[in-house]
């Protein structure tokens, strides 16, 4: 995720444009009907209340526009909406509503994994790395979700646990398992459930290379490794931005790596640029149970220009950059246990290996710069070489956005596990369209340069996690 200035804003909420539909009357209506004389009267329905759906967030009001749509259609992703529309039309309670929410939510995840590696087809011309489709279908599911009005009544907070459970089937966030090692608890310190052991692999998939997670090599020789990476950002200067991170997740979910040290499978899941989400929990909720079964982990986002990072220090602090809703925050980092919780956390990647290996075109640097403010002090203070005893967080390596938040969050949480597993955050390059295709109001949606940049990113995150499973 591209570093967000260091600005400090107050809080912003937007205010949305335009509702999703006309409210209906909240009274309930009696028809009356004439009945024959001496006759019972005869019980008439009576109209359900139903909640008002609420107006479309400034996520989903983009999709109006023309890139969007064109995504869609150029890599078949125009079908999903409708499809899930037809859907909830046949569900007749509230239980099944969910039941197709989540059925929909997978399925959009597990088309745009298959398209990205290579499986079914394209559906368009659009090049198959490209995570774009998955972001944009999605907003079009949720803005037909948050406007559906059944025949049956549904509360507010019954449509936004659908959204939830919408949002963490279409992420992956939900289907990160692992086949559990004999002698090592797969239980989740949260629920102490164990996943279902000699699974096959996630939604039928096989990995890229064609073989089977377990592939005649046991769940006990195959390492697991969990790689997390983000929606596209920053859209209002340029719709048609696409997020390497994003693109990396979907091209590695589910495949096996070879290593040195054996194969090692990949679960993945991705996450939203929206700061509420990470306040409500969304980063510790998806990664609790599969970082407590992992052998290494790696949070991945969109960074600087021409470099990839491996971000040694992160911070408890929030710097303000507007969100995907428009909206700013500053202030601490919002966790559980705030009495515990560390100023600054630190990277337990294998940074000098990833950082002296040959893994693709572009430079790699064990970052370990970031601000502070020095205890007893009062202005911030860039430190080249890491924070100073006692200081208070201002920007980690990785600087004050969500990028920075959920290596935060993730190392935060190895540590409150008591996990010694490697983990930490990794900066891709900033994905750039090819020269004369700068321009968001005269560029095209994707270009050949486009293309092959996202694809080396991909092929060097691949590379550099397989360095950091040898070394773990």
């Amino acid at each position: 995720m591209r570093l967000a200035p260091r600005t400090q804003q107050s809080r912003i909420r937007p205010r949305p444009e335009r509702l999703a539909l006309l409210l209906l009357a909240a009274s309930a209506l009696t028809f009356a009907v004439p009945s024959p004389a001496g006759a019972r009267p005869v019980a008439q329905p009576v109209a359900q209340p139903v909640a008002p759906a609420a107006a479309f967030t400034v996520e989903e009001q983009r999709l109006d526009r023309a890139v969007p749509r064109e995504i869609l259609e150029r890599s078949g992703f125009d079908d999903v909406a409708p499809a899930f529309v037809r859907s909830l039309g046949d569900a007749r309670t509230r239980a099944a509503a969910e039941r197709t929410v989540v059925r929909h939510g997978a399925a959009l995840w597990k088309r745009a994994v298959d398209r990205a590696q290579g499986r079914g087809p394209a559906g368009g011309d659009l090049s198959r790395d490209d995570d774009r489709p998955l972001y944009w279908a999605r907003l079009a599911m949720t803005r037909e979700l948050r406007s559906w009005q059944p025949e049956f009544t549904v509360s507010e907070a019954a449509r936004a646990r659908l959204l939830g459970k919408l949002e963490r089937s279409s992420r992956g966030q939900d289907s990160m398992t692992f086949a559990a090692k004999s002698g090592r608890s797969a239980q989740s310190p949260q629920d102490g459930k164990s996943p279902q052991d000699g699974k096959s692999p996630k939604d039928g998939k096989s990995p890229k290379d064609g073989k089977s997670a377990r592939g005649g090599t046991s769940a006990e020789a195959v390492k697991r490794i969990v790689v997390t990476g983000f929606d596209p950002f920053t859209l209002d200067t340029d719709i048609r931005i696409s997020n390497p991170s994003g693109a990396t997740a979907l091209a590695l979910d589910g495949t096996v790596v070879e290593t040195a040290e054996g194969p090692a499978r990949i679960e993945t899941a991705v996450f939203p640029v929206r700061w509420q989400d990470f306040a409500d929990g969304t980063v510790e909720k998806a990664l609790r149970r599969p970082m407590a079964e992992a052998d290494l982990f790696a949070t991945v986002s969109q960074g600087r220009v021409g470099r990839i990072d491996v971000e040694r220090f992160n911070g408890a602090w929030r710097g303000g950059f507007g969100d995907n809703e428009n909206v700013s925050e500053t202030g601490l980092v919002p966790v559980s246990d705030p009495e515990s919780q560390p100023q600054w956390t630190t990277t337990s990647l294998p940074y000098r290996a990833i950082a002296t290996a040959d893994t693709g075109r572009f430079p790699v640097y064990d970052n370990t710069s970031v601000t502070e403010i020095p205890a007893g002090g009062s202005a911030s203070v860039v430190r080249p070489g890491g924070p100073t005893p006692g200081s208070a967080a201002r920007a980690g390596g990785g600087g004050d956005y969500l990028s920075n938040e959920i290596a935060y969050r993730a190392t935060l949480l190895r540590d409150r596990l008591g996990l010694d597993i490697p983990g930490g955050h990794v900066h891709t390059p900033v994905l750039q369209f090819g020269a004369g295709n700068t321009n968001p109001a005269t560029g095209t949606v994707t270009d050949p340069q486009f293309v092959r940049n996202r694809l080396d990113i991909i092929a060097q995150l691949r590379a550099i996690i397989r360095v950091a499973a040898e070394q773990s």
